[in-house]
């Protein structure tokens, strides 16, 4: 008996020493323990409040900064060493376990790790797959599923202070821009971290935004720089990437915006693929937030003297334009791959990406089939049964259009049938970034067209994107057109309607600015002072909506009306006045709000930085690091940064114009709040910025209309017995009312 005693001691002891040296290894790996005791507020229990010792740190924002910054870098010494004391501590831990759950002593094998040793978690084995420095798409299949094991790792972290145990745990074992991905997705998702913001895109990436020469200029200009020099700077612009020897470069400051490619990036990291989002009228948005750009984009082309872009269909005959990023995929200046003029699109046989071979052949199958689909008025699911596709539904049943954009997007959770019809959207990105070197004979990279945050910048991404927006179009053609009723709101009167700016009535004025980045906040230009980039970008003068509304409402209380804003450009290439048809799918959504009418004369005065489109902000590093008061994000003084990123860039809001001035019309519509409204779960207030585009994180998408209206579908015939040919004939009804502007381009620069 006192063997057994004796012997039973000894575990315990044992056991013992194994938890002490667990936690003495925990506190080495960064947690430092404070005899300060504070008070704790629960969220969901606010009345009652708790003493516990908390772990000092930095500020939750300046840790998630710090995590951003320079994600090529390799881990440092001291993240090897903490890497290390983890894995011993995982190890003592699980021995531990397995002794006290088999009650034996306690033997630790020849093998053990003690220390030194980097091994990398033993989970991640698809985020590993994917090699340091190379391209990292979200349209390959392989890289989702690596995205998603590597989001569903970081998303186990219940603090800032274990997501930074976990990140120093991979960093330097997964691909850069994956590993930027899944920390950002983490970032706007976890609702204990909502309260953080991200950097801008362009300043973790900068080599992903200008092109290589003016990176070796920073470098160089960092090199040269004297000791009293407090910062370097260089610019890049306004000439960008290329020249005017043809016409497509026209529009080559638009392509290459970095607010545009940021907000690309961002949207799609907001709507991601295969990562289990299942976000409200997810295939609908992806339609009409990629609509939009073409429309914005095909303004900018009819500024510049250029048609609107036209389809890329014929996948039998060669692309016209090539395209030559002169950008960097990597920190050692791997280049993106390069498309030569009349490149063919041929079958997919490369090997990197753990795709099996792939024909277009098989691209045109699944366009056939979703034709088919749209015409026969219904899709078919995984088990053979039938779902319609009409947009007169009613909650919680889906419109035919969010159906469909989740069959083309191919989110494989919410497609109804992803095997039959296919991939189409993010397969035509890979085949095309492709096009260069499909076998990889050449061991060349994949083009631009494979990262959300560069692929605007080539001219076919809007060629490519026409072609998918021209399959929606198929679908929403033939819904019924809407009604007398469904567009009128006879209590209201649009009276007048006028954009006011400088002074000036109905002129709206463009010319050029510049933005500051921090490039060394993302590359490492071995100096000990901040090296800027300099960027050129389209901007205008800020306006203000004026808008005269005559209510007639019942009684004397208020009634709450949307406030629906288009713009248009008037004439075509040819100089001629659009049909209604002809200038349906240019119709520009500027804004969209709600307001409460009093009854009689209303005057409202909204300003053109209040866009329901735009993200007003896009806030760097060091912005973030002056945070007024990053430990009570809910203070006032922080009103300005409570956004999550998503939204169209404000300095992009208004087309350039042409500099004799160019001709524009703008729509404005109010219909009656309570059937536009949504009911909202409780406490959906977060992230509502850019609605319009990017929805609202916590909540419903705020508008029960189809987006796009009353512009998504073909007119009725005949409107109060006279025939519907042009938009302005919408304006019999009294809530609608439209104003020719006028946008001049001045070729100045503006300051803001």
């Amino acid at each position: 008996m006192s063997l057994v005693i004796a012997y039973m001691s000894t575990i315990s002891l044992l056991m013992l020493l194994g938890w002490w040296l667990v936690s003495w290894l925990l506190l080495r790996s960064g947690a430092k323990w404070t005899t300060k005791n504070r008070k704790i507020t629960d969220e969901c229990h606010l009345g009652h409040t708790t003493k516990y010792p908390l772990i000092t740190m930095d500020s939750e924002q300046k840790q998630v900064l710090d995590m951003l910054q320079r994600p090529f870098r390799l881990p440092t010494q001291r993240e090897r060493q903490l890497r290390s004391r983890r894995a011993v501590a995982a190890d003592l831990l699980s021995t531990l376990e397995k002794s006290r759950s088999e009650s034996h002593p306690i033997v630790f094998e020849v093998g053990t790790r003690v220390g030194g040793s980097e091994p990398p978690p033993q989970r991640l084995t698809l985020a590993r797959s994917i090699p340091r420095g190379t391209v990292f798409s979200i349209f390959v299949k392989s890289h989702r599923l690596a995205a998603k094991e590597l989001c569903d790792y970081f998303m186990e972290a219940s603090s800032v202070q274990e997501l930074r145990q976990r990140v120093e745990e991979v960093r330097g074992l997964v691909n850069e821009k994956l590993f930027i991905f899944a920390l950002s997705f983490v970032i706007i998702r976890k609702p204990e971290m909502r309260h953080l913001r991200l950097p801008s895109i362009v300043e973790i990436f900068p080599c992903m935004f200008v092109p290589v020469t003016t990176v070796s200029e920073m470098e160089q200009e960092a090199r040269k720089s004297t000791p009293d020099q407090e910062i370097v700077v260089t610019e890049y612009g306004p000439e960008f990437s290329s020249t005017h020897l043809k016409p497509e470069h026209r529009v080559a400051y638009w392509r290459e915006d970095y607010g545009i490619n940021s907000h690309h990036w961002h949207w799609h990291l907001v709507y991601p693929v295969d990562l289990g989002v299942m976000r409200d009228r997810k295939g609908e948005l992806f339609f009409y937030m990629h609509q939009q750009m073409l429309a914005r984009y095909d303004m900018d082309r009819l500024s510049v003297g250029l048609n609107r872009v036209q389809k890329l269909s014929n996948w039998r005959i060669p692309i016209p334009d090539g395209y030559f990023p002169k950008l960097t995929i990597n920190n050692a200046g791997q280049t993106w791959g390069s498309r030569q003029d009349n490149s063919l699109v041929q079958d997919y046989r490369r090997e990197d990406f753990g795709l099996l071979p792939f024909d277009v052949s098989e691209l045109e199958q699944w366009h056939s089939r979703i034709m088919d689909a749209i015409h026969q008025g219904y899709l078919v699911d995984h088990d053979g049964n039938q779902t319609r596709l009409t947009d007169n539904v009613k909650p919680p049943e889906k419109r035919g259009i969010d159906l469909l954009g989740d069959t083309v997007e191919a989110d494989s959770s919410i497609s109804l049938n992803s095997l039959f019809y296919g991939d189409l959207h993010n397969m035509g990105h890979v085949v095309i970034s492709a096009i260069h070197d499909p076998d990889y004979a050449h061991r060349e990279n994949l083009g631009v067209m494979s990262d959300t945050a560069t692929a605007m910048r080539d001219p076919v991404f809007y060629r490519w994107h026409k072609y998918i927006d021209d399959i929606f179009q198929e679908y929403k053609v033939i819904q019924p057109p809407y009604t007398t009723e469904e567009l009128s709101l006879s209590s209201v009167e649009v009276v007048s309607v006028a954009v006011e700016s400088q002074g000036q009535k109905n002129q709206l004025i463009t010319g050029w600015s510049t933005r500051d980045f921090e490039a060394s906040r993302g590359l490492d230009f071995n100096a000990d002072k901040p090296v800027m980039v300099r960027l050129t970008h389209l901007n205008h003068h800020p306006f203000v909506y004026s808008i005269k509304l005559q209510a007639a409402n019942s009684g004397s209380l208020p009634k709450e009306v949307t406030v629906r804003i288009f713009m248009a450009p008037k004439l075509n290439e040819r100089g001629v006045e659009m049909s209604f048809m002809e200038q349906r799918l240019l119709w520009a959504e500027m804004d969209r709000f709600t307001h409460d009418l009093k009854p009689g004369l209303n005057h409202i005065l909204r300003s053109s930085t209040s866009s329901s489109i735009t993200n007003s902000n896009e806030f760097t590093f060091r912005d973030l690091e002056e945070r007024p008061n990053p430990d009570n994000p809910g203070a006032p003084e922080n009103t300005l940064f409570n956004f999550c990123g998503c939204g169209w860039p404000q300095h992009m809001l208004l087309p350039r114009g042409k500099q004799e001035g160019m001709p524009f019309e703008l729509f404005v519509m109010v219909t009656d709040w309570n059937q536009d409204k949504v009911a909202q779960p409780d406490g959906a207030c977060s992230c509502s910025a850019a609605a319009s585009f990017c929805g609202i994180l916590d909540a419903l998408y705020p508008d029960a209309r189809p987006m796009g209206f009353p512009f998504d579908r073909r007119p009725m015939p005949m409107l109060l017995n006279r025939p519907v040919g042009r938009a302005s004939d919408l304006t019999r009804l009294s809530n609608i009312a439209m104003q020719d502007i006028t946008i001049t381009f001045t070729n100045a620069q503006i300051t803001q």
